[in-house]
């Protein structure tokens, strides 16, 4: 663990800006030999253009899962929500052939979520290290924020369920990954406000979850 945090020291903190990813300059860190957007993707067109329907109602929402079509929200179909949170996206928008990630990124397979949290110590502590040090709830008193040792900034921005319904702002950040966990199911990396860890779980293509995505 000492080794893991001398070379986070040395390599990860160094953050540079980018030029627009479709919501005003982004960044990027260095964690590794990989680097990561440090915010949430918050575009509404695929790489070529094409828009990415957005799905307010819950029924939109659901027929979209049902459908395996594309759709992004904001939480609880607030733009505000955007600005911090970025937007939520099912995975057939991740998995459309158009492209969700912008020119010179990818969305991360699960290989790629599981090497960012081996290098951070494992899942049982690259939590902390991963969560932001704000916006994360209290629990019984006690702060659900992170170290953000990383750099990565991962926020708490809740997710959508097949049914439409919101949940978990502040206390929940899910971010899709490219690999499928069966014909229904797609990977993610998950953080909550109650534990130090970050874990993997094969969600419902149909949710609605945050991307972050990785220089390709």
């Amino acid at each position: 663990m000492k080794k893991i945090s001398l070379i986070l020291s040395a390599v990860v903190m160094t953050a540079m800006m980018l030029s627009s990813c479709g919501g005003g300059a982004s960044k990027e860190v260095t964690i590794g030999k990989q680097v990561w957007m440090t915010q949430n993707l918050n575009v509404d067109k695929f790489r070529n253009g094409d828009p990415i329907p957005e799905a307010k109602t819950n029924e939109e929402w659901r027929k979209a899962g049902e459908n395996g079509e594309p759709a992004w929200c904001y939480y609880n179909n607030n733009p505000d929500n955007g600005d911090r949170y970025g937007k939520l996206y099912n995975w057939y928008a991740v998995n459309d052939p158009r492209g969700l990630a912008p020119e010179g990124w990818k969305i991360p397979s699960d290989e790629e979520w599981i090497r960012l949290v081996d290098f951070l110590g494992g899942e049982s502590v690259a939590g902390t290290k991963m969560k932001s040090t704000d916006f994360w709830a209290d629990y019984e008193g006690i702060s659900g924020n992170g170290t953000n040792e990383s750099g990565f900034s991962g926020l708490p921005g809740g997710g959508r369920n097949f049914d439409g319904t919101f949940l978990s702002i502040g206390k929940f950040g899910g971010w899709w990954g490219s690999t499928e966990g069966g014909t229904d199911y797609a990977w993610n990396c998950n953080l909550s406000y109650l534990y130090r860890h970050a874990s993997r779980s094969a969600f419902v293509k149909g949710l609605g979850l945050s991307v972050r995505c990785l220089r390709d």
